[in-house]
């Protein structure tokens, strides 16, 4: 069995010093920024299986976002039904909210993909893959330089978070509402 597959298998089925460790790693996390940009993923199989080398040009970005139910902004003026509740549906997971945040922080990057990495009552922690765009050997690389014209992924749902999120991960019968997408659909109706 390789590293990366024992990595694997440890992470499924952790051990009693394996969830002592994350214990440990939690308390800390929790009093560090928002993002943190991190020197080696703290999952490496998961990291390598989305796209992550270890080279210039390329890093890991871990997010803390607060879980439970999303709300409105507070209304400033006026007085009507629609803005009274404060409670938002917004219909996307805690993951595309993380790379869409990561995004938005570091401009000049793309998010390639991400990866969970742990939860407590409060927070849930991914490890966001960014790309510089704009790095030389980004661009000479083969396996990424198509990112490089991309821009905005994360927040136009074009990882796989966001693409979860739109239903575009079904194709055929079921899904036939999904495409281009929903709103679309229900205006051509």
């Amino acid at each position: 069995m390789g590293v990366i597959a024992k990595l694997k298998t440890i992470w499924k089925k952790p051990t009693a010093e394996a969830e002592t460790a994350k214990r440990e790693r939690l308390l800390k996390w929790r009093k560090e920024p928002v993002v943190v940009r991190l020197e080696n993923p703290t999952r490496l199989d998961r990291a390598r299986a989305l796209g992550y080398v270890a080279k210039q040009g390329i890093f890991i970005v871990r997010i803390r976002v607060m879980r439970g139910g999303h709300r409105r902004p507070k209304r400033v003026k006026g007085r009507r039904s629609k803005g009274m509740t404060r409670k938002l549906v917004l219909r996307k997971n805690y993951r595309q909210i993380a790379e869409e945040r990561a995004g938005k922080k570091y401009t000049n990057c793309e998010v390639l993909n991400s990866y969970y990495v742990a939860k407590d009552g409060k927070h849930v922690w991914y490890e966001v893959i960014l790309v510089d765009r704009d790095h030389p050997a980004v661009k000479k690389d083969d396996r990424v330089k198509w990112i490089s014209k991309k821009r905005g992924r994360a927040q136009r749902g074009l990882t796989s978070a966001g693409r979860k999120t739109r239903g575009l991960r079904h194709k055929g019968k079921g899904a036939e509402k999904a495409r281009p997408s929903r709103r679309a659909h229900s205006r051509r109706q």
